[in-house]
């Protein structure tokens, strides 16, 4: 992964991606239709992007990455915390954030996902 700001313009061209910040200056949120989907943040330097993840992926990349951790303050069933250390590849970083964004959108009301399914491609939406 080549840094923070990558991260953040990936995260950010997701269709309808909002960016709040309702946990203070530190924690950048990423929200579609008003339901998170990352929250990316620093720690002693090193930064940590939260994303949600089906909870059998979830282990699985736990076991696999050793930057991937339990979500940190989340659903550690539901939430991976995804440290940019320099061990994973960004193809890698981007595919996890497009799971979580899918996720999301999955879980949005009917016509919420039917509002964003007439503006933008499936492949968008769902990866």
């Amino acid at each position: 992964m080549s840094g923070k700001q990558e991260l953040i313009d990936y995260i950010a061209a997701k269709p309808e991606a909002v960016a709040e910040y309702p946990f203070g200056p530190d924690a950048l949120v990423y929200k579609v239709c008003g339901k998170m989907f990352a929250l990316v943040s620093e720690v002693k330097g090193m930064t940590r992007v939260n994303l949600k993840c089906d909870p059998d992926h979830a282990l699985e990349l736990r076991s696999i990455f050793s930057a991937v951790q339990p979500g940190y303050h989340m659903n550690k069933k539901h939430w991976n915390s995804v440290y940019l250390d320099g061990s994973l590849p960004f193809g890698e970083l981007s595919r996890m954030v497009d799971h979580s964004y899918a996720l999301v959108v999955k879980g949005l009301t009917k016509q919420q996902r039917s509002i964003l399914q007439l503006r933008y491609a499936a492949e968008a939406l769902y990866g």
